[in-house]
């Protein structure tokens, strides 16, 4: 469940030493923008939403390997985010082999399935390891140790759309594709508990899930998530994808949980480092990355769940 963007609380880490991240120094409370309990600008929020799924729908619907590349694109500006953020710590991870390795797995996952993932990951892990001992002793540990993290975070929870997709063949298209109405079904309910969570915890949110965490989080907007994805849960699998309710109700709730749990461990992460948002990449949203922690989160048990309970 996505909320609005995270404002920092007494109790959360100032600037890291240095005091910015490279290219963004961190917000003071004077250059915070109050935009209200919707906690974003609206109207930036609205529109760069409304052409990012115009993006997605478009190459999803019409040309599979084509969305495949928008998928490789988002890696590749994830990526980007996390090392730029990393840097706050003085954490160098090498960008450029993640990228690429990152890219190679989306593709291998779509095209050979998941064993040749599990088997993509691992080299690419390796490979990221081998090329910061370019670099010496000094730090190695922890580099290794957030360029692995970062390979497993990103690339290869983001290559589960990949596995998603490819159900449904490597050429189909239209709603009849097994494939492409997963990935729907998929990106609908995601959208679905960031809005129910949103809605609900605007209106009625009195309660926080995590204060110290994210103190916009609230357990009525955990509600009203649940509610949502619920409800477009049965109505998908039953009307896209001819599967039993009881699947849309188990998606509604794998959804919102594994959404609720991605959305705060990037809080978390973004606290430690000392940020507010991964980037400025996307208006009214912050950074890709801000977006993508639900969708990461999801992507995985939910594509388990599609596979052995309907495809």
């Amino acid at each position: 469940m996505s909320t609005p963007p995270d404002t920092p609380s007494p109790t959360s880490p100032g600037p890291p030493s240095g005091g910015q991240v490279p290219g963004r120094p961190y917000p003071t409370p004077a250059q915070r923008k109050d935009h209200g309990r919707a906690g974003r600008n609206l109207p930036a929020a609205v529109g760069s939403a409304v052409l990012l799924l115009g993006l997605v729908g478009g190459t999803l619907y019409f040309v599979k390997p084509v969305f495949m590349l928008v998928v490789v694109a988002a890696v590749v500006v994830a990526v980007w985010e996390l090392h730029r953020g990393l840097l706050a710590k003085g954490i160098d991870i090498p960008e450029q082999p993640i990228m690429l390795g990152g890219g190679v797995m989306v593709v291998v996952a779509f095209v050979w399935g998941a064993e040749a993932l599990v088997t993509a990951t691992a080299v690419t892990a390796l490979v990221v390891m081998l090329w910061l001992l370019r670099r010496g002793i000094d730090g190695y540990v922890q580099n290794a140790t957030a360029a692995v993290f970062t390979v497993v975070y990103v690339p290869f929870l983001g290559s589960f759309v990949a596995l998603l997709l490819r159900e449904g063949g490597l050429t189909g298209n239209g709603l009849g594709d097994d494939g492409v109405a997963g990935v729907i079904v998929f990106i609908v309910v995601t959208i679905a508990s960031d809005i129910g969570g949103y809605v609900a915890g605007v209106l009625f949110g009195k309660h926080p899930m995590a204060p110290v965490i994210s103190p916009k989080k609230s357990w009525e907007g955990f509600a009203g998530s649940f509610v949502f994805t619920a409800a477009a849960g049965v109505a998908l699998v039953v009307l896209l994808l001819d599967g039993d309710w009881w699947v849309g109700i188990a998606l509604g709730l794998i959804a919102v949980v594994m959404a609720t749990l991605g959305d705060l461990c990037e809080s978390v992460m973004k606290r430690d480092l000392g940020i507010k948002d991964m980037s400025q990449v996307i208006p009214g949203h912050g950074g890709l990355m801000d977006r993508l922690d639900s969708i990461l989160a999801t992507v995985a048990p939910i594509w388990l769940l599609l596979h052995y309970a309907v495809f």
